[in-house]
């Protein structure tokens, strides 16, 4: 089960940011908070593979010193083993290393130590994007959508805008809201650090799309926690 990390009064605190930004524009921000974005199994399968490659190789390059330390721990007597002996060893050391990588990447921290940077980012840019896509894009009627995407595990967030803003805002503008969001975060304050986010989100939204008379709310202010 994905640990929970919103309590009520975080809910409560981002719910009345969201209500204070909106009041100041036409944007609608829409809140997601994930426990991890992908589930990474074939990074784990790769990495996996990569031992039970290397365990291959090792034996190939050094066949007497593994079949040596094997009579040793068996205690053997055995002179000299066969082709048909010595192939099965190997491939049981193949698939014992590939196993106890899979095993050990059930730990959660060596997991993620272990991706890869530059799959993270990817891969919570592209869940970001689809979160967008079915939460929030065109859903509003000017399309002022805006979501503010944070990925606990991979320590990574996303600022993704709808048409009517990202066409009037540059990407980097957003720079200053992570900044604000992450400076919370790092210390654990979650609800503190999306509040902080939103309230600079909301100053950028006042500026390019200000609030009509008849705008309405049209997306939910409480954060979503998937």
């Amino acid at each position: 089960m994905a640990r929970t990390w919103l309590s009520e009064e975080d809910s409560r605190l981002v719910a009345e940011a969201v209500a204070a930004a909106e009041a100041n524009s036409a944007g609608e921000i829409v809140t997601i908070v994930t426990d991890r974005s992908d589930g990474y199994m074939d990074v784990a399968l790769a990495w996996s593979l990569i031992v039970a490659f290397l365990a291959l190789a090792v034996f190939s390059s050094f066949p007497g010193f593994v079949l040596g330390k094997i009579d040793w721990l068996l205690g053997s007597w055995r002179i000299e083993w066969t082709l048909r002996e010595a192939l099965t060893i190997a491939l049981g050391l193949a698939v014992l290393k590939f196993a106890a990588m899979m095993l050990l990447q059930l730990i959660q921290p060596l997991k993620f130590w272990l991706i890869p940077p530059p799959i993270k980012s990817a891969r919570v840019n592209d869940r970001a994007v689809e979160f967008f896509r079915v939460g929030a894009e065109r859903r509003t009627t000017g399309r002022t959508g805006i979501l503010i995407y944070l990925s606990m595990r991979e320590h990574r967030a996303e600022i993704v805008a709808d048409e009517a803003i990202a066409s009037q805002v540059e990407p980097e503008v957003w720079g200053k809201a992570m900044e604000a969001m992450l400076g919370h975060i790092k210390d654990g304050r979650v609800g503190h650090g999306l509040a902080a986010a939103i309230g600079e989100v909301g100053k950028v939204l006042a500026a390019h799309v200000p609030r009509q008379a008849d705008d309405v709310n049209e997306l939910p202010d409480r954060p979503i926690e998937i």
